[in-house]
């Protein structure tokens, strides 16, 4: 990824990832050693590239906002209990619903969050191109994170 590239991720999610609330996702760790907050911003960049890549000309600021927010549920998934014993399944809507709330996202972004997890939420399938450049990066990523990245 060039400067260039860096640029123009920065100039859409910039602000947001300053946001108090997208800093908390520092504290909780997603795969392995890899912070919720590192991971989505491994998705970000890897939707960015294979948009990018394969030419899709996805809107960029539905993709990337969607991708940065994707897992932005701030809580931490491996303790237990009822609530989050069917974390992979109930996380997109929990993350959608604060993407709402804070960022008051459009609906377009919020519906790549809500069907990042298919097809584990069967009834949510991907409805757009960034929808699927998101639920394509995000396994990719949740992959290369979890076999290679650990220390």
């Amino acid at each position: 990824m060039n400067k260039s590239d860096k640029k123009i991720i920065t100039d859409i999610i910039g602000d947001m990832i300053k946001e108090e609330h997208v800093q908390q996702m520092k504290e909780y760790i997603q795969h392995g050693n890899i912070t919720t907050y590192k991971h989505c911003i491994n998705v970000v960049k890897l939707c960015y590239i294979l948009d990018k890549k394969f030419d899709l000309n996805a809107d960029p600021y539905v993709l990337l906002n969607g991708a940065l927010l994707h897992d932005f549920y701030l809580y931490d998934w491996h303790k237990e209990g009822l609530k989050h014993g069917l974390h992979g399944y109930t996380h997109p809507d929990t993350a959608a619903d604060k993407a709402i709330e804070i960022f008051d996202v459009d609906e377009k972004t919020e519906s790549i969050i809500r069907s990042h997890m298919w097809p584990l939420t069967l009834f949510h399938p991907p409805k757009s191109k960034e929808g699927w450049i998101l639920c394509v990066a995000d396994k990719l990523s949740s992959m290369a994170e979890t076999l290679w990245m650990r220390k």
